[in-house]
């Protein structure tokens, strides 16, 4: 037996953030990052639009990026002093993650992160609120998933957060809010929503349901990211889609090591984070050609590169077609092909050596892992990690 599962309602569409008029209940938390959401007047339409609604309001602002463990304690905090009966997240994917833990330790104040950490283990929410997304990037999708990634600084490791639990109530995908996203955001976000949809394509647990979602946003990312970038108003809105598309797939279908990867480097080197979607976009091309050397997801990957209309009529013409079709998006959306060259190298060689052998160790058992089409041990992570640091090819 599987499971499907998505928001109640998703509202999209320009001017979809009036939905929130609707919402019943006394008093709403609004969860948000830093001020871009405050400059451009949406925190503000969102705080309004409750009140018309009938609700007491109340923020908690200036959620991090890679949110921390600390900063979820700190906004749990606040929602049980003030009680509320809708947790109402707008933003990135970090405030959205951020709140969807908040969420959980509002509710239960004994459980502890450690409990959250284990997949598919939360405890029964909605006792007291429930939960709205309104995402202002187009990447994570987190406003349709049962994902939350949240950073322990302390260890210096990024947990992904897995519960159908924490699958929002409502969800708001309005495309006025990604207008305002920088070139460089929209790259990464856009490659890392990608990243979900072909991880879900070749993932072990693919379904008739997420396969028709996951094709539709590759295709629709290969078309609309590169004049999304270049700041098509248009491609911005279809891009939103897009994206949510591929949420709805990968939160079902679960992900591979392309993100166990991002989520175990993202945070782990003393030069700087790798900012999440660019680590996705370094490493899928890599981890395509490692996957494919098992014939299913070399067959799963080949029907991608059909789907796309790419050069080839062998499996094998295929997936390389794919490979260079990614590779070429990287380079149109001035992504670096490799670690080492990410940020002018700020990722130390003698560094990414030295912590080589943890960090692969942690991939491999990091939640993504298990649904990844081709089985990976520690020896052959770290072999994989060395292709991604220097790009070099994969051979193995």
């Amino acid at each position: 037996m599987a499971r499907f599962t998505l928001p109640r309602d998703l509202y999209h569409g320009r001017g979809s953030l009036d939905a929130l008029k609707t919402l019943k209940g006394n008093k709403a938390i609004v969860v948000v990052g830093g001020g871009s959401m405050k400059r451009f007047g949406f925190l503000d339409n969102v705080v309004s639009n409750l009140q018309e609604a009938g609700m007491e309001v109340e923020l908690f602002e200036g959620v991090e990026p890679d949110p921390s463990v600390d900063t979820v304690m700190k906004g749990a905090a606040a929602m049980r002093e003030f009680q509320p009966d809708w947790i109402v997240s707008i933003g990135g994917g970090s405030p959205i993650d951020a709140a969807k833990a908040m969420w959980a330790f509002y509710e239960y104040p004994d459980t502890t992160f450690a409990d959250l950490c284990i997949p598919f283990n939360f405890p029964s929410l909605r006792t007291k609120a429930k939960f709205c997304a309104i995402p202002s990037t187009s990447g994570t999708a987190t406003e349709v998933t049962a994902f939350s990634v949240i950073t322990d600084y302390n260890k210096g490791i990024k947990y992904p957060l897995a519960d159908f639990n924490i699958t929002p109530d409502v969800a708001i995908v309005d495309p006025e809010l990604a207008e305002t996203m920088p070139k460089k955001l929209t790259a990464h976000t856009g490659m890392d929503a990608m990243t979900h949809a072909i991880e879900a394509y070749v993932s072990t647990l693919n379904c008739d349901y997420t396969d028709p979602l996951a094709l539709h946003a590759i295709k629709m990312v290969s078309e609309y990211l590169p004049d999304s970038y270049n700041g098509s108003t248009e491609a911005r809105a279809r891009m939103h889609n897009a994206q949510c598309l591929a949420g709805m797939a990968f939160s079902n279908a679960l992900l591979g090591i392309v993100h166990s990867m991002a989520h175990k480097t993202g945070a782990a080197y003393s030069g700087g984070h790798i900012v999440h979607g660019c680590a996705n976009a370094m490493y899928l091309p890599k981890v395509i050609k490692y996957n494919a050397a098992d014939d299913n997801a070399e067959a799963r990957y080949a029907e991608i590169g059909r789907f796309l209309g790419l050069e080839g009529t062998s499996n094998s013409e295929l997936v390389s077609s794919l490979i260079s079709h990614i590779e070429n998006m990287n380079r149109a959306l001035d992504i670096p092909s490799c670690i080492m060259d990410y940020e002018g190298g700020i990722i130390e060689e003698a560094e990414f050596l030295r912590k080589l052998p943890d960090v692969a160790e942690l991939a491999v058992g990091d939640a993504c892992t298990g649904s990844n089409p081709r089985a990976i041990n520690p020896e052959a992570m770290e072999k994989l990690l060395k292709c991604c640091y220097y790009g070099t090819e994969v051979d193995f």
